[in-house]
């Protein structure tokens, strides 16, 4: 079949389970509508910027 949407990206294969408060949830993912974008996006950006903060070279 090949790729659905044409741009090249790695497929996300995994997921990270995590519990948090469902006000803090649900408020977080509204900030997120507001802002134009996704909260799985936000945390896969945090997820990388703190990688790469704290990789060794």
């Amino acid at each position: 079949m090949g790729k659905k949407d044409g741009k090249g990206k790695s497929r996300k294969d995994s997921q990270l389970v995590l519990r948090l408060d469902k006000q803090e949830r649900d408020d977080f993912v509204e900030l997120c509508k507001d802002l134009d974008t996704s909260a799985a996006r936000e945390i896969r950006g945090f997820i990388r910027r703190f990688m790469k903060e704290h990789q060794s070279d």
